[in-house]
């Protein structure tokens, strides 16, 4: 009888419990609790805010992929239409040359090198366009008109020498085909339909929608290269709708029209036979353009009635690693807003609250051991550095500017910081370089930040909001980020530091003041914190990725106010201890970047 091995090709180690290193479903016997196991990466699927387009608007057209997109033509919020191109290299969007003739409302395919744009209309409605432009990657160049204009029409191809367009405004299924130098008449689809969105290639392709309920608005179609077949509907009627795909068995419908001026951020996800829904846009809307696959794709631009247009731009990524939170064992001294310094394996916690506390602890990765007090017992303060290597500055009761240096097993009094405050940000990797951000003064919130070379604070630039308690990341005081904090109200705000000044970037997913942070600036991670207006304790992770906040897996336990390692070189690896729950909590959790599900397999 065949062995495993001879079906297989390896055979079953055997492993006295789990194998943290198996290969994703390598069976394993796990002859501590005799059981066979198996174990396959946790994922998730979600949208992630993008930087904006330069240019707000909808009813655009686009192309290409997720890391190298074009959006050209629409109509702006100023009321006008625009000929505008942009593209984007997976970070920002970039101005390039105009359209010959500017419409919205028309259809776009192939690269960002590589695309064509054909059909639309001017404002008013009143004419249709039939012009057609070809894209070379820094010009568009006029070429042969479709044979009927049309606007609100569906478009695919691989590139600027072979696409298919189909229906439109006027509602109408003839369908044309480009070869390069023209268009020629095709077999149609078999319902004429306008506000269609579509997919895919020249010879083959999907198209799906429109907005004329109540059955084609959900209709499904399927083209081969010569005839058009229906196939499954829809999940979601609407019309309008974003796309992305490469052919006709594998693509995306996001977001859409459901009825006049209700816009959805529905996405479904088509496998060749039927749609599934999966995760929602972040910012419904109508009228958007969509590039990329059904596993990575781009959606941007759009409007949200009855808003004006909107240049917001999110990013999709099918079944990307997810991260998990770990707990651990407890500190010993349970403490709100206490300072932390260090990474996962080895971290530091001191002082706290409630009242003012000066107990210190250290983290060996696996246990909490009581060391040397700070000579000023404090909360409300912030730390930075190792467990070897710490700064502990600012604090509370009052104002404080006190600031000491750990060296391992003792805490040395050191300068003060010029302002005095308590509920402040921390930066830095040792005791010797660091930035002290924002926090409370006797005045109230303030936007002061504070260098240290080793001796001395010095003041440099402010961040354009002032707030306290915000999250905060970095290694050193010539780069950093902080996140979140309050000032009158709860913050979502996030702002990066080049050495001499702040800068703007997106904003958190979910607003909060008080919580964990860690890594560095293009690589970082937020979580817990609460909302006093609310009142609500948030469990929720966000990471950064030098651009945008992507949710990712909660806490185990809900905190605001706890303490965190800040020495870490990305968002892989953090460490979260203490917090308000409330009450106050001695609580530790462990993240790791990338997390495994083991499995054991059943009779």
């Amino acid at each position: 009888m065949a062995t495993y091995k001879d079906i297989v090709g390896t055979a079953i180690r055997n492993n006295a419990g789990n194998i943290p290193t198996a290969e994703t479903g390598q069976v394993f016997f796990d002859s501590t609790n005799v059981d066979f196991k198996y174990q396959f990466p946790n994922t998730v699927t979600s949208w992630r805010t993008g930087n904006a387009l330069n240019s707000a608007r909808g009813y655009l057209m686009g192309s290409g992929t997720q890391t190298a997109g074009l959006a050209f033509g629409g109509f702006l919020s100023t009321n006008a239409d625009t000929g505008a191109t942009e593209s984007y290299n997976g970070t920002n969007w970039t101005e390039l040359n105009d359209m010959n003739t500017t419409r919205r409302d028309g259809a776009g395919n192939g690269t960002q090198t590589s695309s064509l744009v054909y059909g639309g209309a001017p404002k008013g409605y009143d004419t249709t366009k039939v012009k057609t432009e070809s894209w070379n990657g820094s010009s568009w160049t006029e070429v042969a008109n479709l044979n009927t204009g049309r606007r609100a029409l569906g478009g695919a191809g691989a590139d600027n020498t072979s696409a298919l367009a189909f229906g439109g405004d006027p509602s109408t299924a003839i369908t044309e085909s480009w070869g390069g130098s023209s268009w020629t008449e095709v077999n149609d689809m078999n319902t004429a339909r306008e506000r269609v969105s579509g997919f895919g290639t020249q010879t083959s392709a999907l198209v799906f929608g429109d907005n004329v309920p109540p059955g084609n608005a959900a209709r499904t179609e399927s083209w081969n290269g010569s005839s058009w077949t229906e196939v499954n509907d829809l999940n979601t009627a609407r019309g309008y709708s974003g796309e992305a795909g490469t052919n006709n068995t594998s693509g995306l419908a996001i977001g859409g029209e459901t009825s006049p001026g209700t816009s959805v951020g529905n996405t479904e996800s088509w496998n060749g036979t039927s749609w599934t829904e999966i995760v929602d846009l972040s910012q419904a809307r109508l009228s958007l353009a969509g590039s990329g696959t059904s596993t990575s794709a781009l959606a941007f631009g759009g409007t949200n009635p009855p808003s004006a247009e909107i240049g917001n731009v999110e990013e999709f990524t099918a079944n990307g690693p997810v991260g998990a939170w770990a707990t651990v064992n407890a500190m010993n001294t349970a403490r709100i807003r206490a300072g932390g310094a260090g990474t996962k394996e080895n971290a530091l916690a001191f002082g706290g609250g409630p009242g003012a506390k000066n107990e210190t602890e250290v983290w060996d990765g696996s246990s909490w051991t009581e060391v040397a007090n700070l000579n000023t017992a404090r909360s409300n303060l912030t730390g930075s550095g190792t467990y070897t290597s710490a700064l502990a500055y600012g604090g509370s009761p009052g104002s404080k500017n006190e600031t000491e240096t750990w060296d391992g097993s003792s805490w040395t009094e050191v300068a003060n910081l010029n302002t005095a405050r308590h509920y402040l940000a921390g930066i830095g990797s040792t005791n010797t370089n660091a930035l002290a951000v924002t926090g409370n003064t006797p005045g109230g919130a303030t936007a002061v930040v504070e260098s240290w070379n080793g001796s001395s604070w010095t003041e440099v630039g402010d961040v354009n909001t002032a707030r306290l308690l915000p999250g905060a990341a970095g290694l050193n005081n010539t780069t950093g980020l902080i996140a979140g904090g309050v000032n009158g109200g709860i913050q979502d705000t996030t702002e990066l530091w080049n050495g001499s000044s702040w800068t703007e970037v997106n904003d958190l997913n979910t607003a909060r003041q008080g919580p964990g942070s860690g890594g560095v600036q293009t690589s970082a991670i937020i979580f817990g914190g609460n909302d006093p207006g609310t009142p609500g304790v948030f469990a929720n992770t966000e990471l950064w990725n030098g651009v945008s906040w992507v949710e990712s897996t909660d806490l185990n336990q809900v905190r605001g106010q706890g303490s965190s390692g800040g020495s870490e070189s990305s968002n892989a690896s953090a460490i979260s201890f203490g917090g308000d729950i409330p009450p106050e909590t001695g609580a530790t959790e462990e993240w790791s970047g990338s997390s495994n599900t083991i499995k054991v397999l059943t009779d």
